[in-house]
């Protein structure tokens, strides 16, 4: 007798249908007529590489088929944990959601197979990975790449609700970007279909499903009798999309805290605020995602529908036909100062940062800027003390310097205080380039240290202005103003350090 898990897998097959019960003299098609159904796939006919996720019954990994060298995201999910976890109407989920939508915009469902311990779902691969490690990345989008972004997310959620179809979990992390640069949603085990029957247009489930920063309040609320209702509807989705559009042009989502019933406390209050810089347009269209009631959140049927929701004066320009066809905007690290927006000369590939111009070049435009009195009064920053000198200096700088504390007993070479800026979000820091080399930063109110920006060969630091300098790392750039206006030092001295440690 077939086991659970196997009549489960049978459902499973991409593009399968129930067969009739023929009679015994209803008469045989001609052998020639018989259409040859292609042999199933099955995990020898792939090269696996590197895995791209995992979770706690499955993980995804990128392979290549050996005959047609495609290449695809193979979702590999345990059986055995699977069935432990009692997750098998998840995968189903998943399944039915991913063969019903047919659009750019989402992962595509190419095949299904299985072996002894495992079953296999053959997704399309989005060589970009997540949009998340993006936004940690550059801190935060200009206006410009937010609008294209979220205009392709409204398209995909306008075509999925169509298809009566809820996602319940849309966030950063199941939003991935394709070879070209566009969103494909994925992860869809914890959708919801609506069924024909429902009336109203909503599911009520008996266990909370999404992720804390962008949950609907709807979720949270009880009844008198303290028994959690939690009722998912498409207006469910359009608040995540309110927190996301916030995310991507602050930084961080708007609602956050240390634990996530804290969170969920902000959410229900409606307790977040729009740091300096934030662009009107998108706070009104924010503010009109993320409304406590659901029927009165911009998409909503109630409000207009998509037609209202693609019509907001923040979406100007929006070609919402052939947005799929365009060209994603470059992904740019920027900062704001004083109302304007000040981009990078480089852009991010992957996780590179990539420029037309060589590191010289850019030394070579910060050095025409400069006055002729910084150059008199230039310094050098790196230089080779005996270690009787060091030991010296040392010595002083443990007993002058309070900063002494938090650099492991390295010589400080130079430091002052930044505005150490975190998308939208800015922090007062006192930044400390030492030998080693490393650069410290600290919360001087607390004296209490913040972090470190790491080195590598591939570090690079660019100054835009006598305030504002970046400095980029293989995972995230970092956002520097200096209130004094030596963004221009900090430059020179950190090239500096770079050029003697990783000297050919």
């Amino acid at each position: 007798m077939p086991s659970m898990l196997t009549l489960v897998f049978r459902k499973l097959k991409v593009g399968s249908k129930p067969q009739k019960e023929e009679s015994s003299m209803a008469p045989q098609p001609d052998a020639s007529q018989q259409r040859v159904q292609p042999p199933k796939k099955q995990r020898s006919d792939f090269e696996f590489g590197k895995i791209l996720g995992e979770g706690s019954y499955s993980e995804v990994v990128q392979a290549t088929e050996k005959t047609t060298r495609k290449e695809y995201a193979i979702k590999v999910l345990l059986k055995r944990q699977m069935i432990r976890e009692n997750k098998q109407k998840y995968v189903m989920r998943e399944r039915d959601v991913l063969t019903r939508l047919n659009h750019p915009f989402f992962v595509k469902l190419y095949f299904t197979f299985q072996d002894k311990d495992r079953l296999y779902f053959g997704l399309s691969l989005a060589k970009r990975g997540e949009l998340l490690p993006y936004i940690h990345k550059v801190g935060s989008f200009d206006e410009c790449t937010t609008r294209f972004y979220s205009a392709e997310i409204i398209l995909a959620l306008e075509h999925m609700h169509s298809l009566g179809i809820i996602h319940r979990d849309l966030k950063p992390e199941n939003i991935l970007l394709n070879e070209d640069w566009h969103i494909q949603i994925t992860d869809f085990g914890s959708a919801k279909i609506l069924e024909a029957d429902s009336s109203d247009g909503i599911v009520r489930a008996n266990s909370f499903v999404g992720t804390a920063q962008y949950v609907s309040p709807e979720l949270l609320t009880t009844n008198r009798t303290e028994r959690v209702e939690k009722s998912a509807s498409k207006c469910s989705d359009l608040w995540a999309l309110g927190a996301i559009i916030y995310q991507l042009l602050a930084g961080l989502p708007p609602f956050r805290a240390g634990t996530e019933y804290l969170i969920f406390q902000k959410i229900l209050k409606l307790e977040y605020v729009f740091p300096d810089g934030f662009p009107e347009k998108a706070r009104d269209l924010v503010q009109k995602l993320l409304v406590i009631d659901p029927k009165k959140r911009l998409g909503c049927d109630e409000c207009g529908g998509y037609p209202k929701l693609k019509a907001h004066p923040f979406f100007q320009g929006v070609d919402w036909d052939n947005i799929h066809k365009q060209t994603p905007p470059a992904l740019k690290p920027f900062t704001m100062l004083d109302g304007e927006e000040i981009h990078s000369d480089y852009y991010v590939d992957d996780f590179n940062i990539l420029t037309p111009n060589s590191l010289s070049d850019v030394f070579e435009k910060i050095n025409t800027n400069e006055t002729e009195n910084e150059k008199t009064h230039s310094k050098k920053y790196v230089l080779d003390h005996s270690s009787e000198e060091r030991a010296h200096l040392l010595s002083k700088q443990e007993k002058d310097v309070k900063w002494h504390q938090f650099v492991e007993g390295n010589l400080i070479l130079k430091m002052g205080l930044v505005d150490k800026r975190k998308g939208l979000f800015a922090r007062r820091r006192q930044l400390l380039l030492t030998e080693g080399p490393h650069l410290y930063y600290v919360d001087p109110e607390n004296m209490v240290l913040k972090g470190e920006i790491p080195w590598s060969r591939t570090l690079k630091v660019e100054a835009k202005n006598f305030k504002t300098f970046f400095v980029h790392t293989p995972n995230r750039t970092y956002y520097l103003i200096d209130p004094e206006g030596y963004a221009l030092e900090w430059c020179r001295a950190i090239d500096e350090m770079m050029h003697y440690t990783y000297q050919a």
